[in-house]
């Protein structure tokens, strides 16, 4: 670890746990998929060990995450960990891709959903619809976005709210200023 300037977050273990669960694997099938012994994947979820940058790569790889979902952020102050996360510590999830970049609200991955932070850059788009075993609601604080679920299209402009349940989506943002919306998300994908 030490070529890179990484901080482990004090959750990694509990990240982890929560991310092969609602993926619906077993310590066995995700031991088994980096090549670890189910002993070891265990001791990293209970943050007795620390996986190496290579172990990290496999993990998210086997997981479908980036790996920066597993690197360290700022952490809070001791009486705020668990509870606050600050502007300057939000991490960064998901992918750059389409012209989106999202940001972690919830302190961890440890709840039965999380909050993110999306921005949807000008021009950006989702190609090919994505359909997610989640339910997320979605509120737009500023901007405009088009949101196609289930083939249907609408125009989603600041305090409006949405829903989607389990259903193919797509976003496109052919307007001129950056859409800012934040989700909720159950169960927790990234």
């Amino acid at each position: 670890m030490s070529a890179f300037d990484v901080t482990f977050l004090d959750t990694l273990g509990a990240d982890l746990r929560s991310l092969r669960k609602s993926r619906g694997l077993t310590l066995s099938d995700l031991a088994e998929a980096v090549g670890k012994s189910v002993g070891w994947l265990s001791q990293v979820e209970r943050d007795l060990s620390e996986p190496s940058i290579d172990d990290l790569r496999d993990l998210a790889k086997s997981l479908n995450i980036p790996i920066s979902m597993l690197f360290g952020q700022a952490k809070a102050a001791p009486d705020e960990a668990g509870f606050i996360v600050r502007k300057s510590a939000r991490r960064p999830i998901g992918s750059s891709e389409a012209g989106l970049v999202e940001e972690l609200l919830s302190p961890d991955l440890t709840d039965d959903f999380e909050v993110v932070h999306s921005t949807f850059k000008q021009g950006a788009k989702l190609e090919n619809p994505v359909a997610r075993p989640t339910q997320e609601v979605g509120y737009l604080i500023s901007g405009m976005l088009d949101l196609i679920i289930s083939k249907k299209r609408f125009t989603i402009k600041p305090g409006d709210s949405f829903r989607i349940r389990g259903e193919p989506f797509q976003y496109e943002n052919p307007y001129d200023a950056p859409a800012i919306a934040i989700w909720v998300i159950a169960p927790p994908v990234y």
